[in-house]
């Protein structure tokens, strides 16, 4: 059985292509979002050579998702079109009535937990939504934006082409940490099997800075690759990491390459130096979560220490960067435990939050930090 909605995606898709009409490929910041635009967009580049495709991520003080400001910048650039979302758009009820009442078709691909509802958009494509009868739902949005450009693609889906694919499949679903089970553990042996020998350029660039050689094992080798793509910055809404993966130049993605691994290897120092600033001070705390906030740490270093902090101490951990008014977070979740519950259940003090269970988000105005931090043990407490 198909994923509810994801015909009538590939149909509108196949539309927009073939009439140029402007498509808005907007997808999260993270790999999973990033390696599903790449696919997104070389997938209609298959269909139409000519089209008039734009790739938009969000800059990190907008948060995760479709903003109101995100949302003022692409009416910047079109003045009507189709946006598609990636990895996002599932709790943006308001921004996605926005965009359509401003003249966008909206279409909605976004593996994340819906909340009671899901946006009004024109089609959503969520295997987690009521009525999506599908029985595996465990997608990274990788997977999902690999079935879509199958649907789109069908039978000019060259064998090259797929693996290709199934290359960024593997490296966005390891990094999204999804259950590796159904068709996600068949995609990740099928693109680790060739991702050594890799015909796309960024890939190729990357191995040769880092030798495979070098590597224990495949899955290290992946870690790697995911760690220098994931360092990447954002300059004017365009993901560095998503230019880089499209590069056709060698030379020009060796140069890129040589970047991102710097910059990957400064992130790496210092995270660790804040992870063990941290469980240096939490190691003389005694609550059920960890709950840490500062205006001085950089939003997206947030995720990798949570992570450190909580396999260490074996707790839900809430780290946020602090802003002016309002705060964004990142919750990372002991296994057994459901970040997205946690939160639903503190959902009156937070304006936004979403993800999966071991791993997510959240945007809190300032006023309300006390008061989330205060549920949230409550909640754990019981």
């Amino acid at each position: 059985m198909k994923i509810k909605n994801i015909e009538k995606a590939a149909k509108r898709i196949i539309k927009a292509a073939e009439q140029k009409e402007t498509i808005i490929i907007y997808g999260d910041s993270d790999l999973d979002g990033i390696s599903s635009m790449v696919i997104l967009k070389e997938t209609i580049d298959n269909i139409s050579k000519f089209n008039n495709v734009f790739a938009f991520s969000p800059v990190r003080n907008e948060g995760h998702g479709l903003s109101f400001q995100t949302l003022d910048f692409i009416k910047s650039k079109a003045n009507s079109g189709l946006i598609i979302t990636l990895d996002c758009g599932i709790t943006n009820f308001e921004e996605i009535k926005e965009a359509k009442e401003s003249g966008f078709s909206v279409i909605v691909i976004d593996h994340h937990r819906p909340l009671e509802n899901v946006p009004e958009a024109d089609i959503v494509v969520a295997p987690k939504q009521k009525g999506d009868e599908t029985t595996f739902k465990e997608y990274a949005n990788v997977g999902l934006t690999f079935k879509l450009a199958k649907e789109i693609l069908k039978e000019k889906m060259s064998p090259m082409l797929e693996q290709s694919f199934l290359e960024l499949v593997a490296l966005g679903t390891i990094s999204d940490m999804m259950i590796e089970e159904g068709e996600n553990k068949e995609w990740i042996e099928k693109g680790l099997e060739s991702i050594q020998m890799s015909q796309r350029p960024a890939i190729r660039a990357i191995f040769s800075i880092l030798n495979p050689m070098n590597f224990s094992s495949k899955r290290d080798m992946v870690s790697k690759v995911n760690s220098a793509l994931n360092s990447s910055s954002i300059d004017g809404h365009i993901h560095k990491a998503y230019l880089f993966l499209l590069e056709s130049d060698f030379d020009k993605a060796l140069e890129t390459a040589k970047d991102l691994i710097e910059e990957s290897n400064t992130k790496q120092k210092e995270v660790a130096l804040l992870t063990e600033e941290l469980i240096e001070k939490i190691s003389k705390e005694d609550s059920s979560i960890i709950f840490e906030g500062s205006y001085v740490w950089k939003g997206e270093y947030l995720g990798a220490v949570a992570s450190r902090l909580s396999n260490y101490f074996d707790k839900p951990v809430f780290l946020y960067k602090k802003g002016e008014k309002i705060s964004r977070g990142t919750v990372r979740m002991p296994k057994g435990m459901d970040a997205v519950k946690a939160m639903d259940s503190c959902k009156e003090l937070l304006i936004t939050f979403g993800g999966h269970a071991p791993a997510a988000g959240f945007t809190v105005d300032n006023s309300n930090i006390n008061k989330f931090e205060k549920c949230l043990k409550n909640y754990f407490e019981k």
